[in-house]
């Protein structure tokens, strides 16, 4: 299994440091780390923008920190991006996006059981960036098959780089807008999502999977074909739990749940204990065994990680700090319990 479970360490990758090295240092105290997104240290590094670099029609203002869309700029750069496309370097994350994706390939990372990247996700990046009329160019049908495809496109080459420094190496696809598609105000319906998600994760070199912090239909997305499910069970315990039968077909096809149960919030995280926080992730672990999901088959095929990202405590990065090291506490104490 390239992915590993057994309980490992993991987090999302948008974090509030401002000093690159000490990101770095955070994201590596974790089992399986990561490179971190750092939009308080450059607006390069805030992740739609490093989606968006050589997107066609992207129009990126540093100054006021704004990112919209052109359709007639889209239509001046779409020869010259279709001129790269088969041009692996023009598809990665150059240095000027971002720094710490660099810093962190030029590291020694062969020994860790895992490593992972992340590139927002076309669902996302088509809700949030708006053309010239304000309008999500996710609803552009003339864009949106072209933007999966240029999606699909970053996530492999990405991927193709971070196994050449560790072979388990895999891809979160980064996806908060998910949980607005089954709004009946979305204007993007779920049959529709459906049929382009299936389509684009064809295309998606595994192991890949999504990340998101919402709340949306877990049934919706334990059916795609993912190999990892990274979700806030903090918050969305009760609602998650309650798709028994999508769990255990995802984990029976082999999928690993990443479950994000320490919040990074500075009130939420006063709040809690190490002991809470176990009681209430076995509470879920429970009840899906009283389902008929083995305790054992959810533990081997679990990592943990913090529930959320967070940019804006008041004492900037220390929370999120304590917040990985709980999550390191709580894996130790649940390995010491269930292997």
């Amino acid at each position: 299994m390239p992915i590993p479970g057994n309980l490992l360490t993991t987090a999302m990758a948008v974090m509030p440091q401002t000093d690159v090295k000490q990101a770095l240092t955070q994201a590596l105290s974790l089992d399986v780390p990561f490179w971190p997104q750092l939009p308080n240290y450059s607006y390069y590094e805030d992740m739609y923008v490093q989606a968006a670099e050589h997107f066609p029609g992207i129009v990126l203002d540093l100054t006021q920190k704004t990112l919209r869309f052109s359709m007639d700029k889209f239509i001046e750069e779409f020869e010259e991006t279709m001129s790269h496309f088969d041009d692996p370097t023009y598809f990665d994350i150059s240095e000027q996006y971002s720094v710490v994706y660099h810093d962190f390939l030029s590291l020694g990372l062969a020994e860790k059981p895992a490593i992972r990247g992340q590139l927002e996700g076309p669902v996302s990046f088509g809700f949030n960036i708006h053309d010239q009329n304000d309008r999500p160019i996710l609803f552009e049908d003339t864009i949106r098959p072209f933007m999966f495809e240029f999606m699909a496109k970053r996530i492999n080459v990405q991927l193709a780089r971070l196994k050449k420094k560790n072979p388990n190496a895999f891809m979160f696809i980064d996806e908060p807008g998910l949980q607005f598609i089954f709004s009946a105000l979305s204007g993007y319906g779920e049959l529709q999502a459906k049929n382009d998600l299936e389509a684009f994760l064809a295309t998606v070199d595994k192991p890949r999977g999504i990340h998101l912090c919402g709340n949306p239909d877990w049934d919706f997305l334990l059916n795609l074909d993912l190999d990892i499910l990274s979700l806030d069970i903090y918050t969305n315990a009760e609602r998650f739990s309650s798709c028994t039968k999508s769990i255990k077909i995802f984990l029976d096809r082999g999928g690993i749940l990443v479950w994000g149960i320490v919040p990074t919030g500075y009130e939420a995280f006063g709040k809690e204990s190490l002991g809470f926080l176990s009681m209430k992730l076995e509470g879920v672990w429970q009840y899906l065994g009283q389902k008929g999901i083995e305790i054992e088959q959810i533990v081997k095929q679990s990592m943990l990680s913090p529930a959320t990202c967070c940019l804006v405590n008041p004492d900037k990065g220390k929370t999120v700090e304590n917040a990985f090291s709980m999550t390191n506490q709580l894996s130790e104490m649940l390995k010491d319990k269930y292997l």
